[in-house]
């Protein structure tokens, strides 16, 4: 695809790119595939996607207490457990407002250790990567925030994780159709980076584009598209829309530079796969 040649106009050391069809076949990639990025807050839908096979396995129930009183798992994945955002504190009552939540990921992976019985990386190993033939993504359990922000992994294998969420096999469609709408509709928030949105919707660990504006995706992309982006200057969505989905990696933190060229390369990809 030559829309992904964007990439080499950007001003980072290193970037990777990826387009998957729904069919799982690779549209696309530029860049090295089997370089190791940090992911930053890319890592949620990962941590997310774990969780979720926790609760097809039984161990635990999306409306399971934890985090502050009154939350549950789902407020966590959904962002409105009401904890801040790097703190274990209390900021609102859950369901009220939209609080972006590293540390309610946090508190995800310590509910879920708890009920599996497992280190929470150990468990994302060998209820996604491992499955899905992700050999070269992990969580790093010595960064400040292992679920939150702490993967680590490479364009081929977000690549494969890109194809499991069109056609999923690891999960049941349905979870990953609940998962990728809006949880708790109409509740406002900030989208970092972007500022405040009104309202901010989410899913169930995967930011929902709907009719965001600013937004980390294109002008063209689809009101369902879904995914997350992370502040070390990376990527993933997927357009059910398109029928396909983009995974972009890169060394340079997030700022002005990514906000600049993020949209108009999506476009670029879109408007390629449409024709």
């Amino acid at each position: 695809m030559e829309s992904l040649r964007l990439i080499e106009q950007w001003p980072v050391p290193t970037a990777a790119a990826a387009v998957v069809r729904r069919d799982g076949s690779v549209a696309g990639s530029h860049g090295p595939q089997r370089h190791p990025f940090k992911l930053a807050s890319v890592t949620k839908p990962l941590t997310a996607y774990a969780t979720l096979v926790a609760v097809e396995e039984g161990a635990l129930e999306l409306d399971t207490p934890a985090g502050p009183e009154g939350s549950t798992v789902r407020h966590l994945l959904a962002h409105t457990s009401g904890l801040a955002f790097d703190e274990h504190r209390a900021m609102a009552a859950p369901g009220n407002r939209r609080l972006y939540s590293n540390a309610g990921f946090d508190v995800l992976a310590e509910t879920v250790a708890k009920a599996t019985g497992m280190p929470f990386p150990q468990y994302a190993a060998e209820a996604v990567f491992a499955p899905l033939g992700m050999t070269e993504t992990w969580l790093d359990a010595a960064s400040k925030s292992p679920a939150g922000a702490g993967g680590v992994s490479t364009a081929a294998d977000l690549a494969r994780f890109a194809a499991e969420l069109q056609a999923p096999r690891v999960l049941h469609p349905d979870t990953v159709a609940e998962a990728t709408t809006v949880a708790f509709p109409g509740l406002n928030g900030v989208l970092p980076g972007y500022g405040h949105q009104k309202p901010n919707d989410w899913g169930l660990g995967f930011d929902i584009r709907d009719h965001k504006s600013p937004h980390w995706t294109g002008l063209t992309s689809s009101p369902s598209t879904f995914g997350h982006f992370g502040q070390s200057g990376t990527f993933l969505w997927v357009d059910p829309a398109a029928g396909a989905a983009c995974v972009v990696l890169t060394d340079r933190d997030f700022g002005p530079w990514a906000a600049e060229l993020w949209t108009p390369f999506t476009d670029a990809v879109l408007a390629e796969l449409s024709h």
